[in-house]
């Protein structure tokens, strides 16, 4: 019999909330958190919506304690005060009294503060200590820093919009196999004109806001947050019989190899994540209650991954499903923990939230997403993470083990 991981602790700072309970807050009441560019000075900040925190780095720096000669790039603040949170909630006092490692994912890292002092890199010798936040890493080793953790694993991992699925899959794998008794596991982005100029490139933004699954979708809206959750072996949860949020019965990855950027029209990659992760849960698809969906409301997406939900279930027997993108915002390497913690919150509360935005059903096949809040007793939960270059990964979360 497969057990499954417990997972015993979430933090999460996002677009509609600053914790767990005000982002459930957001998502039960369908307050969205997208709005017009205020933080960053963009020629496109009249041309798109995307899911911005309201706090400014001077607010976060303040929330962490940090000095002014910091150089903490946004990325690594916005992943610090999530982790910081899921530890809190796990009650772990002692980081370092177990094998206890970081997984943390990430595909802007530092990149907010590179591009600020780009121009005069060269002539100021006070900004050159920025160009060290630049790489993935190093967010990684500053969430480690302010967590305390000590001569463990410390790793991070960059697939584009799977990253977070993956460390999830990455920390369940390494305290299976012995090598850690706990870890902690998530991700962070935060905006930056890089990955905004970017994506205006690709012709995938809106002007308005994103409407996933619908036959009109304009495309998406970039977000920023964090979100990091604490897994433990069953030895650590039963000798200090902490209560256990929930399961991760389930994880699959697979790559479709199809295109740079864009997904298989047929859903290849993430019809072979989403059977993987039911081959690991040991689980028949009847058995899952709800899917998180990726849905991006980008038109290559939202027909990939529908045609994958009818290839993998059947078209008369997709579960309920919806995607929390049009709350959010897209949120890139975080997607994967944001909507962990999202699924969590669905099995802990027995409710389905809301595909908001959604009017037409799109013309290649009969599936609507869920569109309104509905209570439903759920036991297993499926959630999506599907990255550029192919990337798919999917979680499969239980309220059993």
């Amino acid at each position: 019999m497969n057990k499954g991981i417990a997972i015993t602790g979430m933090g999460i700072i996002s677009a509609i909330g600053n914790n767990v309970a005000e982002n459930h807050a957001s998502l039960i009441n369908g307050r969205k958190g997208i709005s017009r560019i205020s933080k960053i000075d963009t020629i496109h900040k009249d041309a798109i919506m995307v899911g911005e925190i309201d706090f400014t780095n001077q607010e976060l720096e303040g929330h962490l304690g940090l000095s002014p000669e910091n150089n903490y790039c946004r990325t690594a603040m916005l992943g610090a005060i999530a982790a910081k949170q899921a530890v809190a909630e796990a009650n772990i006092h002692d980081i370092n009294a177990h094998k206890t490692g970081l997984v943390s994912a990430t595909s802007v890292g530092g990149m907010d503060m590179t591009e600020k002092y780009f121009y005069d890199y060269i002539e100021q010798d006070t900004h050159r200590k920025y160009i060290e936040a630049h790489h993935a890493g190093d967010s990684t080793q500053k969430i480690a820093e302010q967590l305390g953790i000590e001569q463990s694993l410390v790793t991070t991992i960059s697939t584009a919009c799977s990253s977070a699925a993956n460390s999830i899959m990455l920390g369940a794998r390494l305290i299976k196999s012995g090598k850690l008794d706990r870890v902690i596991v998530g991700g962070a982005d935060c905006l930056s004109k890089f990955t905004i100029n970017g994506f205006k490139t690709l012709m995938i933004l809106s002007d308005t806001y994103n409407t996933p699954f619908d036959e009109n979708r304009k495309g998406l809206n970039l977000g920023e947050a964090a979100a990091f959750l604490v897994l433990e072996s069953e030895t650590l949860v039963k000798a200090g019989n902490k209560k256990v949020l929930s399961y991760l019965k389930g994880y699959g990855n697979a790559n479709d190899a199809y295109h740079q950027t864009a997904s298989s029209e047929n859903g290849d990659g993430a019809t072979l994540a989403m059977e993987k992760a039911l081959r690991i849960a040991n689980i028949n698809p009847r058995e899952i209650d709800y899917i998180n969906a990726h849905g991006t409301a980008t038109a290559n997406n939202d027909l990939s991954e529908g045609r994958a939900f009818i290839r993998v279930f059947g078209e008369n027997n997709v579960p309920d499903f919806s995607s929390t993108k049009a709350y959010t915002g897209h949120t890139l390497a975080a997607a994967g923990s944001i909507e962990a913690v999202y699924s969590i919150l669905a099995l802990q509360n027995n409710t389905i939230y809301p595909n908001l935005n959604f009017k037409t059903q799109m013309k290649e096949f009969q599936l609507r997403p869920q569109t309104e809040l509905k209570e439903k007793e759920l036991n297993t939960v499926l959630s999506n993470s599907l990255g550029f270059g192919g990337n798919c990964s999917t979680l499969i979360f239980s309220k059993n083990a």
